[in-house]
């Protein structure tokens, strides 16, 4: 094959027309999905282990009390970002979210490169937060005084004696059963879920707003100013929930019109309850006695209310659940979408023949999560899951500059303003936090894109049913 033959394959682009009309209607997926239940599974990937185990844990060791800039830094970038994904979302409503956007504005390869990317992004995703609940699940037990075997407590590691996290491992487990019951057991699930978990987040800052020291936000900055940054990396994962929603795309009722405003909402919301809620817990405890794991449920336990930090800990694992669940879905989305385009084996797009969802791709990503959950550090985990999205955001940003100017006239039911100074500031603040995360998270990043490269190389480029048929948009970029 002819270097101009391999870059044709690299570069040809997935029909907007064929986007529209993809697969037998046979194996579609079921559309069941409002603008209110897409926004609840919105917040429900957004708010969870960000601020139940992940902002006490950055508070602790990376950034003190100035965590809560380094979550507004996160919210900053994934502000630019949401515009980018919300125009896309009004003109391509299908499953696959950054890969679609990218295979059709951009090319296979880019296509393939961020959906090899959000295969492992999204599963240690569903990882990170399911140690995150096994975290306040461990906080419960010590409060009725019922001990465990070390060994099953935590990750090798983590503390003495630990082996494995088997809390962590049954609940990616329980999730993937979930989510084989059908999208409209997901959607009532996320529902209910989600109003609990924001209830649990206005009652800690209203309860806890009244036993705030202000003495605990001195030094504000005490590993430096620089550190915010290294936390706002590390914390971006918990900001970005509406990524993984809008790969549920083609399971909505009506796509365009309610996809761009979910991920606005979902986002908004989101980012007012991170900012109250940091604000209270680096108030209530000094940041160097927060714990790392059970953060809220601690502090309120410090200040004399054992019982409502045992309602926090409930709380926290039922609302830590919708993470996992919109993360998985988003992951068996993608996998999903890569399979009927015939760059994955379309073994795996085949989908449940009553409930309609892709239970083969369900089950394995659950067993994934649960093994990646079992056996590793929550900070190793979720620095992994950061490169892969701020890569994906990267790569949306741009395609949405590109295909504004190849396709000016498509119609979009949103439209992000300032172009294209919006994608601009997505790539740059994407760009630093990328720059912020340890050479260890890059090394590992690296690895898992050159295995992706082989398989594309060796199989996804001559399976890929625009080979097949011929079909691909050959336009040239401009």
């Amino acid at each position: 094959m002819s270097i101009a033959e391999l870059r044709s394959q690299m570069l040809r682009r997935k029909p907007m027309g064929q986007v529209e009309d993809d697969g037998p209607a046979d194996e579609q997926l079921s559309r069941s999905l409002g603008l209110w239940q897409l926004t609840a599974i919105g917040v429900g990937g957004i708010i969870g282990a960000g601020i139940f185990t992940l902002a006490g844990a950055v508070a602790h060791s990376v950034t003190g009390p100035s965590v809560l800039i380094s979550f507004l830094i996160a919210g900053v970038a994934s502000a630019a970002a949401a515009l980018c994904y919300a125009e896309f979302a009004g003109m391509v409503p299908k499953a696959g979210s950054a890969y679609t956007y990218g295979y059709v504005s951009l090319g296979e390869i880019a296509g393939w490169f961020i959906g090899w990317d959000l295969l492992l992004e999204y599963i240690a995703v569903a990882a990170v937060v399911a140690i995150g609940v096994s975290g306040y699940f461990r906080f419960l037990l010590g409060q009725v005084d019922i001990t465990l075997p070390d060994w099953m407590m935590g990750a090798h590691g983590t503390g003495d004696g630990h082996v494995v996290d088997v809390f962590a491992m049954l609940f990616c487990l329980g999730t993937a059963w979930l989510l084989s019951r059908g999208i409209k057991s997901v959607g009532r699930f996320e529902t209910v879920a989600v109003g609990i978990k924001v209830a649990l987040v206005v009652l800690i800052v209203v309860l806890g707003v009244f036993h705030i020291d202000s003495s605990n936000y001195t030094p504000y900055f005490p590993f430096g100013q620089g550190a915010v940054w290294t936390g706002a990396a590390t914390v971006f994962f918990a900001v970005f929930g509406y990524d993984a929603m809008s790969t549920a795309a083609e399971e909505s009722t009506d796509g365009k019109k309610h996809l761009p405003k979910a991920i606005l909402y979902s986002l908004g919301i989101a980012m007012v309850l991170y900012v109250l809620a940091t604000l209270v817990l680096t108030g209530m405890q000094k940041y160097t006695e927060i714990s790392p794991t059970s953060g809220f449920s601690t502090a309120f336990e410090s200040v004399g209310m054992p019982g409502i930090a045992n309602i926090i800990a409930i709380g926290a694992i039922v609302g830590i659940v919708t993470v996992v669940l919109t993360f998985m879905l988003g992951v068996t989305r993608v996998w999903y979408a890569m399979s009927r385009d015939g760059l994955l084996p379309e073994w795996f797009a085949k989908t449940h023949p009553v409930r309609k969802v892709p239970t083969r791709v369900t089950w394995i990503v659950g067993i994934g999560a649960a093994v990646m959950a079992g056996l590793l550090d929550i900070t190793i985990v979720a620095e992994l899951t950061n490169i892969g999205i701020l890569m994906a955001f990267i790569v949306v940003s741009v395609a949405v500059i590109v295909l504004r100017r190849t396709r000016p006239d498509e119609p979009r039911e949103f439209k992000l303003p300032l172009m294209p100074v919006v994608p601009l500031i997505g790539i740059g603040f994407s760009l630093y936090l990328i720059w912020s995360l340890p050479w260890q998270t890059w090394v590992r990043f690296a690895v898992w894109l050159v295995v992706g490269l082989a398989v594309y190389f060796l199989y996804s480029r001559t399976h890929s049913k625009l080979e097949r048929t011929g079909s691909a948009d050959t336009a040239e970029l401009v």
